[in-house]
């Protein structure tokens, strides 16, 4: 009896060593890395779950290990085009941070990481689109009201050589700047969007951690008349720049007709007063010569006048004339 009571202890130990074995070799265990998160399902149902990184336990053979990340991960959503509340079409590029907060809810909703990217496309694109309709263009390309403070806008002007003319011109080509207040802002879109976003990201075992606008940009037509009140804004400046350079030229058209009216006053003074000067000498010439020989004076005068008259003189109807004594003497004859 003692013999066989033996055998079978050493056969039950035999197949309990056997089955131990077994079991292990089959893997009862698991390496659950730092970072990472399991789901551990029998049958398709979730009997466990583990968020601790270390070796953990699960049933072999029955038992299916699900990995899912731990650490926070990113959401880039393509750029949509969205119009404003005041239908102005803008492209709206925005991003997003998220984690697997309950990993048991996600398997049993979205059970991959990829079908929950696309849960999150679907809850984001619309929330975004959302957001963005309802609210007016400077909400989301404004964050503060800071430039509110600045009502007038100055260009640099060149030196022109003149404080007064510098002050004159700087007033003629400084703009008003009128702005609109803003109530949200951008930042207060990207928490709208958040929260309306998170309502739903929570049903998926998702944890949303933000959402941010990541870049605006204007749409094709919009930004046409955002140049076009650009160019129009740097036209009204030009024009300013040629009315200031107009009056300039005629201030100094004035003044240089003014100056050459002033010189030519002058000389036309100082040539007058050389003409009399002039003319006394010659007077005074004249008279000294009359006084030294008066017949001789009389003759050069009298000479100098038919030199003067007689070419144009087509014919003579009478010599008895006293002015051409000196031609036929006195008594008519040659």
């Amino acid at each position: 009896m003692s013999q066989n009571t033996n055998k079978k202890l050493i056969t039950t130990l035999v197949v309990i060593v056997v089955f131990i074995a077994i079991f292990i070799l089959l893997g009862p265990f698991y390496i659950l890395p730092e970072g990472q998160q399991s789901v551990i399902t029998r049958f398709g149902k979730i009997v466990n779950y583990e968020q601790n990184a270390g070796l953990k336990f699960k049933m072999p053979l029955i038992d299916n290990v699900v990995i899912y990340p731990k650490k926070i991960l990113s959401w880039d959503g393509e750029a949509q085009r969205i119009p404003t509340k005041e239908n102005q079409f803008i492209w709206v590029d925005t991003t997003a941070r998220w984690r697997i907060d309950d990993p048991a809810k996600f398997y049993e909703t979205v059970n991959t990481v990829n079908n929950g990217i696309f849960r999150l496309n679907d809850i984001l694109d619309s929330s975004i689109r959302t957001i963005i309709s309802e609210n007016y263009l400077n909400e989301a390309v404004r964050n503060s009201n800071q430039i509110n403070d600045i009502t007038v806008v100055e260009d640099p002007v060149q030196n022109v050589g003149n404080s007064e003319d510098e002050e004159t011109l700087r007033n003629l080509t400084a703009t008003q700047a009128k702005q609109e207040v803003i109530n949200i802002g951008r930042d207060g879109l990207s928490n709208m969007m958040f929260d309306q976003a998170k309502q739903f990201t929570e049903a998926f075992g998702i944890e949303l951690i933000d959402i941010i606008i990541r870049q605006i940009r204007y749409s094709d037509d919009l930004t046409e008349s955002v140049y076009q009140r650009m160019i129009k804004e740097r036209n009204q400046i030009a024009e300013a720049y040629r009315s200031y350079g107009r009056g300039q030229l005629a201030q100094w058209q004035g003044k240089t007709e003014n100056e050459q009216k002033q010189i030519i006053s002058q000389a036309y003074a100082e040539s007058e007063k050389i003409k009399g000067v002039a003319d006394a000498t010659a007077a005074k010439t004249y008279s000294d010569a009359y006084e030294a020989d008066p017949d001789f004076f009389k003759l050069w005068r009298t000479l100098e006048s038919y030199r003067k008259t007689i070419p144009g003189l087509n014919k003579i109807l009478s010599t008895d004339m006293e002015y051409f004594n000196l031609l036929y003497g006195e008594n008519g004859q040659q």
